[in-house]
């Protein structure tokens, strides 16, 4: 199937179909919701949702899991050094790497903006120094370059049906929304960190702070206040899973079984941190291998359907 997806996307070069592979093998490894929400792209444009992933991927791993003893220093080292072989590899200067690789055959075929990757790694940047948010204003400054971004990275390969712009607030509020379900998923495992990605004015509002935060994981419960404070970011979540939703009919019709699935699997997550009562110190709210399956299985008709189509081609670099 990876050989089709390359063929389908016009890729020939046999070292850079192995960069693209590299990135499929991050994608499948470690975005298992994404990666089958992947599966109902047109086989031309799953080789650059990959190569997008998986650049973001490697460098937020640098950021989150860097090698035993590594100091803040030299992650941030390892990270400026990354920016830079990025922008030589986007400017056609290729050190080899093979995900750069990709990624910059991925911008130059879709037109992507090079300041989008920029804005992401300064996020990145964020995550080795930045530990709390003051308020919603700061927090949205890193969530515009870690997700709303990726959004506006994949909106030229998924392709709209009008102008791209129109598409665009849609596409960074759904990254918005993704991220957003992450933080309140994932609240003790960045503790464990040391981060907290929630408003500390909007988490004060109910008497909540960090301390109050890290009482509920060091004893694996969510008490009441701390419960009241997270049903309100997990309101604001929802908001912008509902304004998302409105621009997926802008997208190109073979975009849009992936993209609404995406949404509807990850806003599930929302489901289970509520119907858990927002216990999300004692257990990580996923979704089951047997839900993504029913999901994805219904949207694979509307994506033969949509493919199939007298005016719903697969999508070329140029269309969008």
């Amino acid at each position: 199937m990876t050989r089709t997806e390359l063929d389908a996307a016009g890729i020939r070069d046999a070292g850079l179909r192995a960069s693209y592979q590299r990135c499929r093998e991050l994608n499948a490894r470690h975005g298992r919701t994404f990666f089958l929400a992947t599966r109902l792209l047109a086989p031309a444009q799953r080789p650059a949702i990959h190569a997008l992933y998986g650049f973001a991927r490697w460098a937020d791993d640098i950021v989150d899991e860097p090698p035993t003893g590594d100091a803040t220093g030299s992650a941030a080292a390892r990270l400026d050094a990354v920016a830079k072989t990025m922008r030589d590899s986007l400017r056609g200067t290729h050190d080899g790497d093979p995900i750069l690789a990709a990624l910059a055959d991925t911008a130059a075929r879709y037109g992507i903006e090079h300041s989008l990757f920029d804005d992401f790694l300064d996020s990145m940047r964020m995550d080795l120094t930045v530990t709390d948010y003051p308020d919603r204003s700061a927090l949205d400054r890193y969530i515009h370059g870690s997700a709303a971004v990726i959004g506006l990275q994949v909106l030229p390969v998924l392709g709209t049906i009008g102008p791209r712009s129109d598409a665009a607030p849609y596409a960074a509020a759904l990254g918005k929304a993704f991220q957003l379900t992450n933080f309140l998923r994932d609240v003790a495992e960045d503790l464990d960190r040391g981060r907290v990605y929630l408003p500390a004015d909007e988490l004060a509002a109910f008497g909540v702070d960090r301390a109050r935060l890290q009482w509920c994981r060091t004893n694996r419960r969510t008490d009441s206040k701390v419960r009241s404070a997270l049903a309100a970011q997990h309101a604001v979540a929802r908001d912008w899973y509902r304004y998302a939703d409105a621009g997926i009919a802008l997208l190109h019709p073979i975009s849009r079984p992936c993209v609404a699935t995406a949404a509807v699997l990850y806003s599930e997550i929302l489901d289970r941190i509520e119907r858990s009562e927002f216990a999300v110190f004692t257990a990580r709210a996923t979704v089951s291998n047997a839900r993504r399956t029913r999901v994805a299985g219904s949207a694979l008709a509307r994506a033969l359907w949509a493919r199939r189509g007298s005016r719903a081609r697969a999508l070329t670099p140029t269309e969008g």
